[in-house]
């Protein structure tokens, strides 16, 4: 795997021109086009649909869509995120009532699985399904809003998170979304995270490439000891 990843994510983007806008930031160095999906119930915000996400794969994005479902129920919306073309779902434990058949739905759709905690998620809803994940997506701000500040504690459940994934065995990605910037994507790695979610540090830039670029600079300072 790579070391690192980037996930702009688009719910910061201009929808006036959001084709062009995944463009921009892909030839910018983004690794992956993360999708926030909000239902204006299981969080207060709507956002995008299916068929944002399946004009996008006709419009020819060249990296995995990476989609964050924030709605409850969440089984439908998996079906057709996957129908849509999405590579990679995540979605919320509380938002589910059977979590091991939500995520063997993502699996069987042939996406990549992952699970989404909150803030205040305990970590104890891991240790029956680990073994389904891709990827543990990890919320540094309450869901729902973007451009909130990145929230301190997060820091240290990233490093138990960690411990747990070492502890499988398994090649789990830890995720980080809320409040990443240049100047903290540094200490989020050195605490576990690999793949990282920015919206509006990226989007409401002049220049995405040189946000993007000094992102890397960051994490190439990290020792992984």
């Amino acid at each position: 795997m790579s070391p690192f990843l980037i996930a702009p994510s688009i719910l910061s983007a201009n929808f006036a021109c959001l084709g062009n806008e995944v463009d921009k930031v892909i030839a910018a160095g983004a690794d992956l086009v993360h999708f926030d999906v909000m239902d204006n119930h299981y969080v207060p915000n709507l956002t995008v649909g299916p068929l944002v996400c399946q004009s996008l794969v006709k419009h020819g994005v060249s990296k995995p869509i990476d989609v964050h479902l924030m709605v409850e129920p969440v089984d439908q919306m998996i079906e057709d995120f996957a129908a849509a073309g999405a590579n990679r779902i995540s979605f919320h434990p509380e938002a589910t009532r059977h979590l091991d058949r939500s995520l063997q739905l993502i699996i069987d759709s042939g996406c990549e699985a992952g699970v989404v905690l909150n803030p205040a998620t305990p970590l104890h809803c891991l240790d029956y399904i680990i073994n389904k994940l891709d990827f543990i997506l990890m919320m540094s701000v309450n869901p729902g809003f973007g451009g909130q500040q990145f929230i301190p504690q997060t820091l240290e459940k990233i490093r138990k998170v960690k411990q747990r994934v070492r502890d499988s065995g398994k090649p789990i990605r830890i995720q980080i979304d809320g409040g990443v910037k240049v100047d903290n994507i540094r200490s989020i790695a050195e605490a576990g995270a690999d793949t990282f979610v920015a919206g509006s540090a990226i989007f409401n830039q002049p220049d995405y490439k040189l946000v993007i670029d000094q992102m890397r600079a960051e994490l190439n300072k990290v020792n992984m000891a």
